[in-house]
């Protein structure tokens, strides 16, 4: 057994003595500035106890988790929710969203200058599955076209400019369409390389990337946080670019070129070039509908946590809300939220029947969707799980349908059915409801709902409905209210 010579000193105590040669003076300022140290300490535990003892008295917070592959609207349904509970600070962030729809205009010309690029070198490329033309040799772009396209090349620049922004606030690049653009000059944490989606970590305060501090006010406008000095802000470039990009989305070659190659732009998230008039005007600030439209894609897991009031009882509790990234590589990690979860809303969107997944061109993405949601309903972490299905996307569902697209190419069990909207909604919403009754542990209830989650008013009915549904549950289990 060891023991220690007493005469020894204790490096601690060593490490906060005060100098040998401390005069009175500087003796004086340091126990003041120890005094200070302890107020601010004793203050921070303070408020840790009370925060403790008020989560005492309080009901358990009602937890939920978004579940959904990539892309299927988990990330609109929160700001929904955001946009439902405290609408203020929804639009005190506009500004921010602002960089990320120029983001967004500026991917989707770069995904039409490089399908123009692909169409002026046919053999560079095989045709897309997707695609009903036979031969890419009729289709090359003119050269008025072509002479537009070299007009619009620098315009991508402005995407490095705000990857370079975000790099700051914790960016990483994600698999996506392939692009030829080089930006190897980019950080790695920003770097949109040969085929990659620019992405946001779920947990870094990004927004503050495009967001002026305020003046000190309580509450300001959206137009106060933005810099319009700024040299670097794109609204400028974007505002003298407009009519060339509107003369590139609508040349007729343009829609023929992509159909060739299997894009739908204007099905796609974060599409804005219908509406470019308002996004590249001098002084924009995204409306409520942009926010909710813009693409950003995150990565991780990030909380959110909002107070909500049941209106009938008037009484509150906290709902934490989970938004888990849907890519195939991030699903391992989902179980560890399965604990103690109260609902779940899962997000299958119907409209990608006829798409591949990104991550895995090999799978579909409805038939992902289905094997997404077999796996959760089946888990037994989650058997007394309350859980809310949103058939998503249902108005690019419909316009495809009405287009001539076959649902029953790319799922034969649908069989004969008319190809139209209400019977393909029945069909996929029994075939969900077959999966609920075959695969659940124990005996749910099936609640389902026809979404599109960028339309405001039906959306908040929605999530009322589910947020008062939630509250009364908990309520009940608390034996708050019989």
């Amino acid at each position: 057994m060891f023991s220690r010579d007493d005469s020894d000193p204790d490096p601690i105590t060593a490490a906060i003595a005060p100098p040998h040669d401390e005069s009175p003076h500087e003796r004086q300022i340091r126990l003041l500035n120890e005094q200070t140290a302890k107020e601010v300490s004793d203050g921070i535990d303070e408020q840790i106890s009370r925060e403790r003892q008020q989560a005492k008295r309080e009901p358990k917070p009602v937890k939920i988790l978004l579940l959904g592959q990539s892309e299927s609207g988990k990330s609109t349904t929160l700001k929904n929710f955001q946009l439902m509970v405290a609408p203020q600070a929804f639009r005190a962030e506009r500004a921010s969203w602002r960089a990320i729809i120029h983001l967004n205009v500026i991917r989707s010309v770069r995904i039409i200058l490089d399908a123009l690029a692909r169409a002026s070198n046919p053999g560079e490329l095989p045709p897309s599955p997707r695609s009903s033309y036979s031969s890419r040799d009729s289709i090359r772009p003119d050269t008025d076209l072509m002479t537009l396209r070299t007009r619009l090349l620098p315009l991508l620049q402005i995407e490095d400019v705000l990857v370079q922004r975000l790099a700051n606030h914790g960016t990483q690049s994600v698999p996506d369409g392939p692009s030829p653009s080089d930006t190897s000059h980019i950080p790695m944490t920003a770097r949109r390389r040969h085929g990659k989606e620019v992405a946001v970590n779920s947990t870094v305060a990004w927004k503050s990337a495009f967001m002026r501090k305020p003046t000190g006010r309580e509450s300001f406008d959206s137009q106060d946080v933005v810099d319009w000095d700024d040299p670097n802000d794109p609204g400028a470039v974007l505002h003298a670019r407009r009519e060339e990009m509107q003369r590139l989305w609508g040349h007729p070659m343009v829609r023929t070129i992509l159909a060739s190659q299997g894009i739908r732009l204007h099905e796609s998230a974060g599409f804005f070039l219908d509406d470019l008039d308002t996004i590249c005007a001098p002084r924009y600030v995204p409306t409520d509908d942009h926010v909710l439209r813009a693409r950003l894609k995150t990565l991780g897991v990030s909380e959110h946590r909002m107070r909500l009031t049941d209106p009938q009882g008037g009484i509150t509790r906290q709902f934490h809300i989970f938004d888990v990234g849907g890519q195939r590589s991030m699903r391992p990690k989902w179980v560890p939220y399965f604990d103690d979860v109260d609902a779940i809303i899962f997000l299958a969107p119907i409209s990608a029947f006829d798409q591949a997944l990104a991550e895995d061109p090999r799978i579909n993405r409805l038939a992902d969707s289905v094997e997404l949601w077999t796996a959760v309903i089946s888990n037994k972490l989650l058997q007394n799980t309350n859980v809310i299905l949103f058939l998503n996307k249902v108005d690019i569902m419909q316009a495809k349908l009405t287009s001539g697209i076959k649902l029953v190419e790319y799922c034969p069990t649908y069989g004969r059915r008319p190809n139209d909207f209400d019977s393909a909604s029945r069909f996929l919403k029994k075939q969900f409801s077959t999966i609920l009754k075959q695969s659940s542990p124990s005996p749910r209830i099936f609640y389902c709902h026809l979404t599109n989650v960028i339309d405001v008013k039906s959306t908040t009915y929605v999530l009322a409905g589910i947020k008062d549904q939630m509250m009364r549950f908990n309520l009940k289990e608390s034996n708050l209210i019989l």
